[in-house]
């Protein structure tokens, strides 16, 4: 592997020209095919394979107006009035008489016709019925239906249009990106003492970018691709991309402050440093892909998409970025007296990490303890975890949908923003009636019902289907029991009536998801840790290092999922972050925070331990080993993660709580897990161990390949080409 990059590194660095023109070809191709076919970003969830999308097929073909999706317009009378006055009866029905005519709209339910006024008569709730589901509405059928309201308006009214015809996102903003980059910037600044240095990171991270995430948007023409997919790899690839970038430019300039010519000292960047990140980004895009196992489809493009992200920020890391480096020639030499330079020099004084590695290897086993206790507490929330998809009550605060959520649940009871849908399906025609009849009769006497509305039939003639309103929310566990008792057929309902009773809608739909994705979690954990384990064996040839990967790494998520139950859960420094209300935690938050913080995680590891290795190969004294490694990776580690970190941060501040939460989990798990287990918890415990964290078994030995990850045949070897390489630059 080591020799293989050493001469892919310099042949790209030797024909620097070539290879730039080509990714330029490439990026843009890309970007002329996006402005030609443009995207088609589809948020509609489907599960395959479960009760709730069969019966939501079946709806589609047989009662399409029941497969749409609805909203919901909430007209409410000046206090110490009621909404049943002639003069604003008046100006609702007029308001909805315009709705009827709103693009898209097949039908409205007149709240004064079916008696959906709250218990002190100020407050009326009309159902609007749309034939396409919330992925298909056209972007202007909503903003219209709001403006049907104007006459319930102008006659004093307060008017709220929402439901599930809405989601729970705001609009994000190019803001987020924007200051993640600058603050990259400036550590990059900091770290590198150089402009040139610090903006070669950031040419080849969105270099990168450009590629993959826009290519991802050409994908949704084809494929279904949530408009999240590409907000997660752009995060993931502002990040890697930096990240891996700024390893290889690192070790190039040690190499270059050694003395060696540019030619060789790209070639020696690319066997170590360029091993590492080969090697780390497998371990990401094998935690990334491994989402395919939750078999939802959403899911699985996610994962795929910033796993391909991955892919494409280790090829630019290493073909783009030594091409970008031949071209800049001998102008990221450092000086003789910058800092970078003095650094690299025998008997150079300590650095600030080999200073914290010579503090934590004094009493490792005090570190060690510290750290497992400390993180044990901050775990403690994550037992009161809750899971459930996101709907409009944690849309941002003051958008119309979550005014329309709230009312709704203060006046009406929750159970009307999550309703169930009953679908009815009898062998003949002449039993669909009578069928029908019970099941509404039997489910109405059931406990946490409200009501149950009257039936619309299919045009099959055997299915019919019904809505049943919860005593519950969408989240609670009312609603979750009922839905299980419709399905365990509990009262008998299949038997007394002939007929299949299935329960589907948005609310069952969540249900669900978060069931699929609850009973696919310790298979995706198995697969993989189990992958990574592997991979991590092959690359230290140590039992001990990736078993103390993996448990460094459950400690740092259960930390992180306990921070994110307090706050988003909780509530706690809700006025923060901008949470506003109590909800429960995305139901696929942990699965992707697994994937992505554990390849993140292995990155720092690869990193981390693989200069200590490369120091324990060359030295055998595995104490002062753990220490050189920190003289050499500590700082860019420290940059690396702050980084990620600022990266994921800059998302949280976008009013589409989807992204925040998981931007949130994934900025504080990357600093929980480089700053507290990777530079403290790891070095820590290598040296407790001694030898011994370096141990393999000789039959394994025999059996493992080796991949010297360290380069050390290279950088025994005479440098290739150096002068070649220099001339090229």
């Amino acid at each position: 592997m080591a020799s293989l990059l050493h001469r892919l590194t310099q042949t790209t660095f030797r024909h620097h020209r070539l290879v730039l023109l080509s990714w330029l070809v490439v990026i843009g191709l890309v970007i002329g095919l996006y402005a030609g076919k443009g995207s088609q970003l589809n948020d509609e969830f489907t599960i395959p394979g479960t009760e709730s999308q069969t019966a939501l097929d079946t709806l589609s073909r047989e009662l399409p107006a029941q497969a749409g999706t609805s909203a919901q317009i909430v007209f409410e009378a000046p206090p110490g009035a009621r909404i049943t006055n002639p003069t604003y009866q008046k100006a609702v029905e007029a308001a909805l008489a315009k709705a009827k005519n709103a693009p898209q709209v097949t039908a409205v339910i007149d709240p004064y016709k079916v008696g959906v006024i709250s218990r002190d008569g100020r407050t009326a709730l009309a159902q609007v019925q749309y034939t396409a589901t919330q992925a298909q509405l056209d972007s202007k059928s909503l903003p219209a239906l709001q403006r049907t309201t104007g006459p319930a308006k102008a006659a004093g009214l307060t008017a709220h249009v929402g439901g599930s015809a809405y989601d729970s996102t705001g609009n994000s903003s190019d803001f987020s990106e924007a200051l993640g980059v600058i603050v990259a910037f400036v550590i990059l600044l900091i770290a590198f003492g150089s402009l040139l240095a610090a903006g070669m990171p950031l040419i080849s991270a969105l270099s990168g970018i450009a590629v993959a995430v826009v290519g991802l948007y050409l994908v949704s023409n084809v494929a279904t691709v949530s408009s999240t997919a590409p907000q997660v790899a752009l995060m993931i690839g502002l990040a890697v991309g930096i990240d891996y970038s700024v390893f290889v430019v690192s070790r190039y300039r040690a190499e270059l402050a050694k003395g060696l010519e540019p030619g060789a000292a790209i070639g020696i960047a690319g066997a170590t440093a360029g091993s590492a990140v080969v090697f780390a980004g497998l371990t990401v895009f094998i935690a990334l892909a491994s989402l395919t196992v939750v078999r939802i489809p959403f899911i699985t493009v996610m994962g795929l998409g910033a796993a391909v992200m991955v892919a494409v920020a280790v090829t630019v890391a290493l073909t783009f970025l030594p091409a970008v480096l031949g071209l800049a020639g001998h102008r990221l030499v450092p000086k003789p007296e910058s800092r970078i330079a003095r650094r690299e020099q025998p008997g150079a004084p300590a650095v600030m990490g080999e200073r914290w590695a010579r503090t934590i290897t004094r009493r490792p086993l005090v570190t060690v303890a510290a750290i497992v206790v400390g993180l044990l507490v901050l775990a403690i929330p994550v037992l009161d975890l809750q899971l459930a998809l996101a709907d409009n009550s944690t849309a941002p605060s003051g958008s119309t949908q979550r005014l329309t959520y709230d009312t709704v649940t203060e006046e009406f009871g929750p159970g009307f923003n999550g309703p169930l849908t009953l679908l009815i399906a009898t062998d003949k025609p002449a039993d669909r009636a009578s069928a029908t009849e019970k099941v509404t009769a039997a489910v109405s006497r059931m406990p946490g019902v409200v009501a149950v509305t009257p039936p619309q039939f299919g045009r099959d003639g055997v299915t019919a289907a019904v809505s049943v309103i919860p005593t519950g929310g969408p989240h609670d566990g009312s609603t979750r029991d009922l839905v299980s008792a419709i399905r365990d057929d509990e009262h008998g309902l299949d038997a007394s009536t002939s007929a299949h009773v299935s329960v589907t809608g948005l609310t069952a739909v969540m249900i669900d998801v978060s069931d699929r994705l609850s009973s696919s979690l310790l298979p995706f954990v198995a697969l993989v840790v189990g992958l990574a384990l592997l991979l991590l064996l092959i690359v230290f040839r140590s039992v001990v290092v990736p078993i103390k990967a993996a448990l460094g790494f459950l400690l740092s998520i259960a930390a992180t999922l306990g921070a994110v139950v307090a706050v988003f859960q909780w509530g706690w420094l809700g006025s923060v972050f901008g949470t506003g209300v109590n909800a429960p935690v995305l139901s696929f938050l942990p699965i992707v925070l697994i994937a992505v913080l554990f390849g993140l995680a292995m990155d720092y590891e690869v990193f981390m331990v693989s200069r200590i290795r490369e120091a324990f190969v060359d030295s055998g004294d595995p104490a002062a080993a753990v220490i050189q490694g920190g003289h050499h990776a500590t700082r860019i580690v420290t940059a690396a993660a702050l980084i990620m970190f600022s990266v994921f941060a800059s998302f949280a501040s976008t009013p589409d709580s989807t992204v925040k939460t998981i931007a949130f989990g994934l900025a504080l798990g990357v600093a929980i897990d480089a700053f507290v287990i990777r530079m403290t918890f790891v070095p820590a415990v290598l040296a407790l161990l001694g030898h011994r964290s370096w141990w393999l078994p000789a039959w394994l030995g025999r059996i493992l390949p080796n991949v010297d990850i360290e380069g050390a045949q290279v950088r025994q070897g005479p440098a290739e080409d150096s002068g070649g390489s220099l001339r090229a630059a």
